[in-house]
């Protein structure tokens, strides 16, 4: 695309030359004969009336000339003319189709790097729910050294999918959306009202906008 783009221009370039040069002829062409006709009005009665009649007679014959002359330039200049509107048509329409090819590429780029990231996604969650699993059983308090160690790799873990955009899905206590959250089973609870979520038996997650795993609640019927 770059190379046409650049031949496009080129051309362009030389046809404005030209056009210019040919604009430059006529003018000064058109010059000279003001610059004629000035004369011949300026000379004396008596000198046009001692003009030969040869040159009489050849002057309708160079004023066709003329006039044939001024045709064709003209002609080469709208010729010149089409042929560079037509250059910047295309070089245009090229352009265009750049723009949305670079878009569609973008995007398709962005469609690929939101699947992958899904993909690894949806690996680690289990990790994070065993994660969660061995520190909910692990003894409490601050003399265990290996628990502790255990916390601090899980709270890097979290830390890191949070800066992917990696987010858990509020669940407890929300009223039930069936676009983040995947009701299991009806329990009954005083303290929340119907239809609100009264339990939460597996985290769901979000990747930016997009739910990567719904979350498995329990709903107050």
């Amino acid at each position: 695309m770059p190379e046409n783009d650049n031949k496009a221009k080129e051309m362009k370039e030389a046809l404005e030359e030209v056009l210019e040069g040919l604009e430059k002829e006529a003018a000064e062409k058109e010059a000279q004969s003001e610059e004629t006709e000035t004369k011949e009005q300026e000379a004396p009665a008596e000198e046009k009336a001692e003009e030969p009649a040869a040159e009489k007679a050849e002057e309708p014959g160079k004023a066709k000339k003329k006039s044939r002359d001024e045709k064709k330039a003209d002609k080469k200049l709208d010729a010149l003319k089409e042929q560079i509107a037509d250059l910047e048509d295309r070089n245009k329409r090229q352009l265009a189709e750049f723009e949305n090819f670079r878009k569609r590429t973008e995007k398709e780029k962005e469609v690929m790097f939101e699947t992958g990231a899904k993909s690894v996604i949806e690996k680690i969650l289990p990790v994070v729910d065993n994660f969660e699993r061995g520190l909910a059983t692990a003894p409490e308090g601050e003399g265990d050294a290996f628990a502790e160690g255990m916390k601090m790799i899980y709270k890097q873990l979290l830390t890191e999918l949070d800066n992917m955009g990696v987010k858990p899905i509020e669940a407890l206590g929300q009223p039930f959306d069936p676009n983040l959250h995947n009701a299991v089973m009806q329990v009954e609870s005083d303290e929340y009202e119907s239809g609100v979520v009264a339990q939460e038996l597996q985290k769901g997650y979000m990747y930016r906008d997009t739910v990567v795993r719904h979350s498995m609640v329990a709903v107050t019927p």
